[in-house]
């Protein structure tokens, strides 16, 4: 009977944590993003600690997967993903909230800190970009950064750097 129990505690947690996560990448899906979000903003709050969110979403990602098909449209996301987790901290939090769409949420850390991370991840996802049928390709990405501030709702701040990130996708020329 003990054993049946701790199967079925070990299933619950491998059910649990695959609704958190990503199908296709090892970031936290929507869902989990969100609840980590929730857990981040209490603690921020409570301990008056800063943080900044960081919205991306990818230039041209329909593009790429019309002309290459969605198997490279999939590597170039995983590429994302493992450029993003490379990037943080274990403190920090990565979520792929959906599509081409991505989320990062960075522990005391400055709207200033933000900006510069994202400076940062655009040149990476440029330079490294990802590997396709013997061919690289760089990636572009519009980010939005929008510190902590008295948003009390993860979506609220989830939509504001979202807002945040669309204006930087409409200064871009070529983006719209």
């Amino acid at each position: 009977m003990r054993f049946d129990v701790e199967a079925l505690r070990q299933r619950l947690e491998q059910a649990e944590a695959l609704a958190d996560h990503d199908v296709l990448t090892p970031a936290l899906n929507r869902r989990g993003f969100v609840n980590v979000l929730t857990r981040q903003m209490a603690y921020c709050q409570r301990h008056q600690q800063s943080a900044v969110l960081l919205y991306m979403d990818l230039d041209n990602f329909k593009p790429l997967n019309d002309r290459y098909g969605h198997a490279a449209g999939d590597e170039a996301l995983r590429a994302v993903v493992d450029i993003l987790i490379q990037q943080t901290r274990e403190s920090d939090a990565v979520g792929r909230l959906g599509g081409d769409e991505f989320a990062v949420v960075m522990m005391n850390a400055s709207y200033e800190d933000g900006k510069a991370k994202a400076g940062r991840l655009q040149e990476l996802l440029h330079s490294q970009g990802f590997e396709w049928q013997g061919h690289h390709h760089g990636l572009s990405a519009s980010i939005g950064v929008r510190p902590l501030s008295v948003q009390t709702d993860p979506e609220i701040w989830l939509a504001e750097a979202d807002t945040a990130m669309w204006l930087r996708k409409a200064e871009k020329p070529s983006i719209r």
